[in-house]
């Protein structure tokens, strides 16, 4: 007599969703293919085996709060020129947990920082580990109001126990005044734990103690995580500015951003010798001064001195050729200048 059994029951006792899932489908294609049992047995546990890796993966990935999903693969490291991929090599595979390695990545603003950061803890979480990835300022206000009231080693585990850490940017905003004390219990107990640590920075080593409030904290805290660890630096323009023509960090100084060109200045007639009306050569004359937007004349307004000036040119030029020439100017201006008695 033969009992019926309940595969799907069983099947969903022991957790195996993707065998329960797969198993009818692929016997109809064994049939076919005259698949012999091992075989059969054997895609249904291979499927089984990377769909678990895949929804842990997904789990871990949550857990670990990244703020976007960054791999190594999709950093342009032709834009970044100031880092090769072979310099994260030992950051990538296991031994970035099994030997505690630590990196900080220093730069400007728009480098590729935090994609590096999150890159290797991604790379972390595939290597079967657990990472943790939390803004330097929100640890800091974090553990600051759990020492205020007591609860700091209820909360430190939430950063001790994961296999990677990142702290992303560390002096970027100003941190509270306990900020070093605070931040040192985080990273000496991972250090004693031999658990990795990735920062991410806009200020070099030596203003840490600044940032942090105390110059000897800032040093030993500093001192653990480059002891089995590195500190690389970015340079070059930011990332998110690429789409700028000339990739340009800020407009000119007094120009703002899409604002129309100045116009271009007119010039005036100039006389046989180059030089514009009204100037002598070799002497630079100032720019007049414009109020309100109101342009001044194009031609200079002829003065008394100049009329007189060229009447003088126009006789002189005259007399050689003996042609008479009226003396009604030289009359105006005698009488002009004539002073009352």
């Amino acid at each position: 007599m033969t009992v019926a059994i309940d595969l799907e029951r069983m099947l969903r006792r022991l957790h195996l969703p993707t065998v329960r899932r797969l198993y009818s489908e692929l016997e109809c294609r064994a049939e076919k293919e005259g698949m012999s049992y091992r075989d059969y047995l054997e895609i249904l546990i291979a499927e089984e085996v990377a769909h678990r890796a895949q929804t842990r993966i997904e789990r871990s990935v949550r857990r670990a709060r990244f703020p976007f999903l960054a791999t190594i693969e999709d950093f342009d490291f032709t834009f970044q020129t100031s880092i090769r991929q072979q310099l994260l090599g030992s950051y990538l595979g296991p031994e970035l947990v099994s030997e505690a390695r630590s990196v900080v990545f220093l730069g400007p603003s728009g480098t590729g920082k935090t994609h590096l950061a999150i890159s290797i803890a991604y790379r972390a979480i595939q290597n079967g580990c657990e990472a943790l990835f939390v803004d330097a300022d929100h640890l800091l206000q974090k553990l600051s109001r759990a020492g205020e009231v007591g609860s700091l080693r209820d909360v430190l585990p939430q950063y001790v126990e994961p296999d990677v850490l990142v702290i992303d940017e560390v002096g970027y905003l100003s941190h509270r005044p306990d900020a070093a004390n605070v931040l040192f219990q985080v990273v000496n107990e991972r250090y004693l734990k031999r658990r990795p640590m990735v920062f991410t920075t806009n200020k070099p080593p030596a203003s840490w103690g600044r940032v942090l409030h105390d110059s000897d904290l800032a040093e030993a805290i500093l001192d653990r995580v480059l002891e089995r660890g590195r500190l690389i630096e970015l340079r070059g323009p930011s990332y998110r500015r690429r789409h700028i023509p000339g990739r340009a960090d800020e407009p000119q100084r007094g120009e703002a951003e899409g604002a129309p060109p100045p116009p271009a200045k007119e010039e005036g007639r100039k006389r046989r010798d180059g030089q514009p009306f009204g100037r002598r050569a070799g002497f630079a004359q100032p720019e007049p001064v414009r109020i309100s937007g109101k342009r001044r004349s194009e031609f200079l307004e002829p003065t008394a001195l100049r009329r007189e000036t060229d009447v003088t040119r126009e006789y002189q030029s005259d007399s050689s050729s003996k042609r008479p020439v009226s003396s009604a100017p030289f009359a105006s201006l005698s009488k002009k200048r004539q002073r009352p008695r």
